[in-house]
This record gives C-alpha cells, structure tokens and sequence, in this order.
C-alpha cells in the first residue's frame, strides 16, 4: 500500500481549443453551438502528510495522515451567447488511513471536505460551496505482484450523501511491466515499462474534471467540467533525491462542460449533454517524496 512517505506533488495540464457541441438525446446527431469554442489550462497541487505510521506483525503499515489539495482551472470559452464559467477553484482537505486486515486483505479509507467555487474570491464563498466526501476501498492481496480492490465512495454533491463505486487493481510482473487501474477520484488507467531505476513509459487513459457549485437565475446549479484524455507518459525519476518529473502528450476525447439543476435529477438528464470536441493534450508535473 502507499502513502508511508510525505509527499508534495504540482501538476499543470492543457487542454487545446476545440468547438462546443450538443448530442441529443437517442440517435439524433451532433450539433455544433454556433462558433462556441474553448481550451482550459488546469493547475494542480497537493500534499500527502502521514501523521502516524507503524507496521504490523508481518511488517505491513498502518499509516493515519492528511491530505490537502487546490485546483485551479482557466477556462477561455468565446463566441457563447449563454453566460459561461470561467474559473473553478477547488480546495480540499481529509484524513485518511491505511491498515491490513488480515495476511490477505488492507483497507484504504478516507474523509475530508471541500470547497466548490466559480470564482477565487474568498468572500463570496458560503456553505452551499462546501461539500463532505469519503470513501473505503477493500484489497485483496491476491498474489505478491497483484492487488485487486474495491468499495465505496461518497459526496454530498447534491447536499446529502451519494454513494459510487470505488475499484484499484495494481499488477507487475518480473519483467518491469505494469498495469495499474484506480476509480476513486475520477479514473487513472496506465500499461507501463520500468526501463531503469530512473525512467518508466506509460500508456494512459484518465478521467478528471472539477465542479463549481453556483447559483443561475435563482437556482442552484452545478458547472461541471470534465475531461477524458489518452496519451503517452513518461516519468524520470532523479536518483535518490525523491524527485520525479511526469508528464503526458495525447489528446482529450472528451470534454463535457455544463450547467446541471443540483438535483437527482438534474444529474442524471439526457438532455444536458454539451461538450468541447476532441483536442491536443499536453501536461506537466513534478514530484518530491521526503
């Protein structure tokens, strides 16, 4: 399991420009919303603070610690005749732990809250930006190169709790290959090969997005922004320090950005299906374990 060391950790990502389309619902075709169009630059940071670590009979960790992370997303949207967002800030903190069951079984658990904006103006921020969230995964230890996992994760997106799926499936064989798959906080799927201690290739497919929780025309609503992107990622690691530099090149398939009624509902409309269209995708990050 991870998370025995601190770590803080940077990312940046772009997003090129694309148009903006509606799909309709059932087989109608696509539809391109007028000259809209758009490219988004995200901005990532987060820290990984273990408060308490020990380690079993079987020399396995239990670890309690807290995680923080801020993410700051520009959104340059033009030609769009509705008012769109063009900032979401999102800030948030938890505690989390990590204990084996049994020779065969860990668990991994988390709780934290978060702060939901379309703006970085401190002031105008109130409780309906302020979401709780949590999770706890089960892994089975299936063999000393294969973890499999799942569970539950929990948001009060809607301002009471609704529970997902959570899935981790973590393999390596002797010959430096990879395959790692986690749907907690969005998906991160990635086939890698170890060339040495100091450069790893990945292939990988993730989902990410951030929301911003607002008021529209007196309701509430929610802007959600998502990203489904693909491509190549390599990793330097250099030497003994603990730092590591990633980055990926691909492209983004997918970029749903929309306002939703912040209801059962409203989430779960087939008529709310706006989206930015296929784009270049480049990102940028780096890595220091203490």
């Amino acid at each position: 399991m991870k998370g025995k060391a601190q770590e803080i950790s940077f990312k940046t990502e772009y997003i090129g420009n694309s148009g903006y389309y509606y799909l309709p619902p059932g087989e109608g075709p696509k539809e391109r919303i007028g000259n809209a169009e758009g490219y988004a630059i995200v901005y990532q940071g987060a820290l990984n603070m273990p408060l308490s670590v020990k380690t079993d009979k079987n020399n396995r960790p239990i670890v309690w610690g807290v995680g923080a992370g801020g993410t700051y997303v520009s959104l340059d949207n033009k030609h769009f005749t509705d008012d769109m967002v063009s900032e979401i800030m999102n800030l948030q903190i938890g505690l989390y732990h990590l204990r084996p069951l049994s020779e065969k079984w860990s668990m991994r658990a988390s709780l934290g809250v978060g702060i939901f904006t379309p703006s970085t103006d401190f002031s105008k921020i109130s409780f309906k930006n302020v979401l709780g969230s949590g999770g706890v995964v089960f892994i089975r230890h299936l063999t000393p190169n294969l973890d499999i996992g799942g569970g539950l994760a929990i948001n009060s997106t809607l301002g009471y709790p609704m529970v997902f799926p959570a899935f981790y499936f973590n393999w390596k064989n002797e010959r430096k290959f990879d395959i790692n798959v986690e749907l907690i906080e969005g998906l991160d799927a990635s086939v890698g090969y170890d060339f040495n201690d100091r450069f790893k290739l990945s292939y990988a497919f993730q989902i990410n997005g951030q929301v911003a929780l607002l008021e529209k025309d007196g309701e509430d609503k929610i802007f959600s922004h998502q990203y489904i992107v693909t491509g190549f990622r390599p990793e330097i690691k250099f030497g003994k320090s603990g730092l590591s530099m990633t980055g990926m090149a691909g492209l983004n398939l997918y970029r749903p950005a929309s306002y939703t009624d912040r209801t059962l509902k409203g989430i779960f409309a087939s008529d709310n299906d706006y989206y930015f269209a296929v784009s270049p995708y480049v990102s940028l990050g780096l890595k220091m374990k203490f």
